[in-house]
């Protein structure tokens, strides 16, 4: 009788191999081989799950934006500047604690072939102008903040992940601390 597989748990071991493949190798340099290789699975049986490496790359970054909409999700009702925090802390430790993602990610950005990132950061932006529009409508913001700081606060924890990466006896999971002093406490009326 045939080994049953499960094809969505396939699909997901595949994708993690993946991840690991492309953080230790970068996206050029890595090979389905690769992939098949790390998954412990025949070259043929990735093919079955992900058509290209290029769908693989996709996958990796619908995973990475799957979680940071999980985090937006969960936060619990509140002060809106309150939960900007708790959504800053929770960012920068789902990097801390997926360093391979957070090099993925950073591939991405560099060399990756172009996917829609765009939508993506258009999202998470919204996700923070959100909040920041909430917490004017609370009377919690300094005068002259407006959505445009949402920019800001991403690329304020986008800039610590890359010297984390660069550097990365930085401890990442700290670096919360100072964003939403500088980010979230430096806009508070």
């Amino acid at each position: 009788m045939p080994k049953r597989v499960d094809h969505a748990a396939r699909r997901q071991e595949i994708l993690q191999a993946a991840v690991r493949v492309f953080a230790r190798k970068g996206f050029a340099s890595s090979r389905i081989e690769d992939v098949a290789a790390e998954a412990g699975i025949a070259k043929g049986s990735v093919y079955l799950s992900f058509d290209s490496r290029d769908a693989l790359l996709q996958a990796a970054f619908e995973s990475y934006a799957a979680g940071s909409a999980q985090l937006l999700a969960s936060l619990e009702p509140g002060p809106a500047l309150d939960r900007l925090a708790t959504l800053v802390r929770r960012v920068v430790a789902m990097l801390a604690a997926h360093p391979d993602h957070a090099r993925v990610l950073v591939d991405l950005w560099s060399a990756g072939p172009p996917l829609d990132m765009a939508a993506v950061y258009r999202d998470y932006r919204e996700a923070i102008a959100g909040l920041l529009r909430q917490a004017r409508e609370e009377g919690a913001l300094r005068p002259g903040i407006d959505e445009r700081h949402a920019v800001v606060i991403v690329a304020a924890i986008e800039g610590c992940l890359l010297q984390w990466l660069v550097d990365p006896e930085l401890p990442l999971a700290d670096l919360a601390a100072p964003i939403i002093e500088v980010c979230v406490e430096g806009v508070r009326s």
